[in-house]
C-alpha cells in the first residue's frame, strides 16, 4: 500500500499545476478562521459572529465542517486532473509496461484519495478545534464538551471520500478533466431538479427523502446536514425549529456503498479498456 501511494504522490509531486492546487486546497479550510473573526456592520449595528454562540462546543463542529465541505467542489480539480493527466501524458500505459497491474494502478488513486481526504480532515480538525477553544467560555472546557460533536469529523471524512471517489470514476469514463467537471455538474443539476420536482410536484417530501437518500450527491449531503436550524433553536430557545441534524450511521454506510461503487466500476472500466 505505500509502495503505491508513494509512487502516486511522487507523480502528482512532479507535476506543477498538481501540486499549485493541492498547496491552495489547503488554504481553504482556513477560512473558517477568517469567519470567526468577522464582524459585520447592519444598518449601523455591528453583529459580531463570535457573540452568536456558532463558534462554540459542540456548535462549532456541525458548522465549521458543513460550510467547509462546500469547497470540495474545488478540491474535485485535484482529483480529475489526477486521472486526466494520466491519459493526457500516457502514464497509465507507461505504468502498465513498469510492471503495474490495473488493479494496482486503481488502488494506487484510491490510496491517494484516501489520504487526501484525511489530509485534509485533520486540518479541519484541528482548526475547528483552535477556534473553539479561543471562543468557548471557560465553563465549557471540559473534555466530553469540548469533542462533543466531533463525529461530523468523521461524516466530513466520508463526505470527501465520497465525493472523491465519484470524480475518479467521472475522470476515468470521460479521460478529460474539464468534460469530467461538466459531466459531474450535469449530473449534480439533473439530480437537484429531479429532487425538487419529486419533493414539489410529483410527490411529497417524505418520498422525496426516501427515493433521493439514496442517490449520490443527496446521500453526501445528508452526511452533514445545515446547522441553520439548529443555531435558530440556541440562540431563540422559544421557537422550537423541528430537524434531524445528527449523524447517522446508515448514512455513512450508504455514502460508503457509492464508494465502493465508483472505485469498482473504475476498475471494471479500466480493465476492459485498452490503454
Amino acid at each position: 500500500m505505500l509502495r503505491l501511494l508513494q509512487i502516486e504522490f511522487q507523480k502528482l509531486w512532479l507535476n506543477r499545476t498538481s501540486r499549485i492546487l493541492i498547496y491552495v486546497s489547503f488554504v481553504f479550510p482556513l477560512s473558517i478562521l477568517v469567519l470567526s473573526s468577522l464582524k459585520i456592520d447592519i444598518f449601523g449595528r455591528t453583529l459580531d459572529l463570535s457573540q452568536t454562540q456558532i463558534f462554540d462546543f459542540p456548535y462549532i463542529w456541525h458548522i465549521s465542517t458543513f460550510f467547509i465541505a462546500f469547497f470540495k467542489f474545488f478540491f474535485a480539480i485535484v482529483v480529475v486532473s489526477m486521472i486526466g493527466n494520466e491519459y493526457s501524458n500516457g502514464t497509465l500505459k507507461q505504468n502498465l509496461i513498469d510492471g503495474l497491474s490495473k488493479k494496482e494502478m486503481i488502488l494506487s488513486k484510491f490510496y491517494f484519495i484516501v489520504a487526501y481526504a484525511f489530509i485534509v480532515t485533520a486540518l479541519v480538525f484541528f482548526i475547528t478545534l483552535f477556534i473553539g477553544l479561543a471562543n468557548a467560555p471557560k465553563s465549557n472546557m471540559f473534555l466530553d464538551i469540548i469533542f462533543d460533536g466531533t463525529e461530523y469529523i468523521v461524516a466530513y471524512f466520508f463526505k470527501l471520500v465520497a465525493f472523491f471517489s465519484l470524480c475518479f470514476f467521472a475522470g476515468v469514463i470521460i479521460k478529460r478533466s474539464a468534460f469530467a467537471l461538466g459531466a459531474l455538474f450535469i449530473v449534480f443539476i439533473t439530480e437537484m431538479i429531479l429532487l425538487a420536482l419529486t419533493w414539489n410536484e410529483w410527490a411529497n417530501e417524505q418520498v422525496a427523502v426516501a427515493i433521493f437518500k439514496y442517490m449520490p450527491f443527496t446521500s453526501m449531503w445528508r452526511l452533514i446536514n445545515q446547522p441553520v436550524y439548529r443555531m435558530a433553536n440556541v440562540n431563540n430557545p422559544d421557537s422550537q425549529l423541528i430537524t434531524d441534524y445528527a449523524v447517522h450511521g446508515y448514512e455513512i454506510a450508504i455514502a460508503s456503498g457509492w464508494i465502493f461503487i465508483s472505485i469498482f466500476l473504475s476498475y471494471q472500466l479500466l480493465k476492459r479498456r485498452d490503454l
